[in-house]
């Protein structure tokens, strides 16, 4: 019986080498690197993560690349805990995504590193900074519209002008719209005088200046409703006869972050630009990195308000700190919000912002 045992493992491994040599995919499946990840713990994290996010993988190649992606992301995120103590970092719904497949699906912002009042808006006049109140939410007064998710399209830059236009459209007419991303994505190819290659582009990335400037000329925006999103680029559809808001008087924010606070608290929420690196573990908290480049702003997103309180374990204290609207969904951080500290250009935060200035 145990001749007959070692004879049929000889047979079927023979067999089993001859599939594999026979079969290439078989013989790169079984050769991949990843093969040593399976059956531990990392890939019990993983089938939940497959699981909570619904993804689906169409080859079993596919699935050990993604579960060695995934790998690598737990140990990015473990490296962000220690970076940005005052936040939580871990499994998010881009775990699964290496850092670039990320930037070129979920971030957007295309320039920006030119002459800030290069984009025609002009800058806006400094403001009294005294007598702030220590809080304030844009959400509370009815000013900001639900979490959206752009989808595998580069088109923050898009959801971060509406985001200032609803806001702005709400304290003219007290009416909360959602605006139409899509007009944006479809329709707005404006480039910034100051950069050539600047140009919104739809998924490919854009700039919230060259939006407002587009959206100056051409009268407004549709509603959502009626121009609804796709996450993809597509022939412009834009019916003048259906804008909801016009739009007028949009300008650059002084990089003060007590200039920021006052626009905010007076004119409404601000679009910003920032280094978006610890957003794709992001889970929630204060993020307060220890290191972040001011210099690589790469995402475009929303400022809604702001909190005096804001514990932060490095400073040991209390800290102030952003309250940023996202578009990634609100399966994504806060409830798809992040909380930025505040007070120190943190992620380069306060070298794109704009506004609305002035009510008509």
């Amino acid at each position: 019986m145990k001749g007959f045992t070692l004879t049929y493992a000889a047979i079927l491994s023979t067999l089993l080498t001859c599939a594999i040599r026979a079969n290439p995919i078989i013989q790169q499946v079984t050769d991949h690197p990843n093969n040593h990840l399976l059956g531990t713990a990392t890939e019990l994290k993983f089938t939940s993560f497959i699981q909570k996010h619904n993804k689906q993988y169409s080859t079993r190649e596919e699935y050990l690349h993604r579960l060695g992606v995934f790998y690598k992301n737990i140990a990015r995120a473990a490296e962000h805990q220690l970076l940005d103590p005052s936040a939580v970092h871990g499994v998010t719904p881009f775990s699964d995504l290496t850092e670039d497949e990320f930037e070129s699906m979920y971030l957007g912002v295309k320039g920006g590193v030119g002459d800030v009042e290069s984009n025609g808006l002009g800058m806006a006049p400094e403001m009294d900074v005294e007598g702030l109140p220590e809080d304030i939410d844009w959400r509370d007064k009815g000013a900001v519209t639900d979490v959206k998710m752009q989808g595998t399209c580069g088109s923050c830059w898009a959801f971060s002008t509406t985001g200032v236009v609803e806001g702005a459209n709400f304290l003219a007419t007290g009416q909360l719209r959602n605006l139409s991303e899509q007009q944006l994505v479809d329709c707005d190819h404006t480039c910034d005088p100051s950069e050539k290659d600047a140009c919104d582009s739809g998924c490919s990335g854009g700039l919230m200046t060259n939006a407002y400037n587009y959206l100056m000329k051409a009268g407004g925006i549709q509603s959502e409703e009626d121009y609804p999103y796709t996450g993809k680029s597509g022939e412009c559809m834009f019916d003048p006869k259906k804008i909801v808001a016009k739009v007028t008087n949009f300008t650059n924010i002084p990089a003060d972050e007590d200039q920021m606070a006052a626009h905010l608290v007076k004119h409404g929420p601000l679009a910003v630009g920032l280094n978006a690196v610890f957003m794709q573990t992001y889970i929630g908290g204060v993020s307060c990195p220890l290191i972040c480049s001011k210099k690589r702003v790469n995402h475009g997103v929303l400022i809604v308000g702001y909190g005096s309180k804001g514990f932060s374990i490095l400073r040991l204290g209390n800290k102030p700190y952003w309250i940023i609207k996202n578009s990634w969904g609100r399966t994504w951080g806060e409830h798809g919000y992040y909380k930025l500290c505040r007070g120190s250009g943190m992620c380069g935060m306060n070298t794109m912002v704009s506004g609305f200035m002035t009510h008509k």
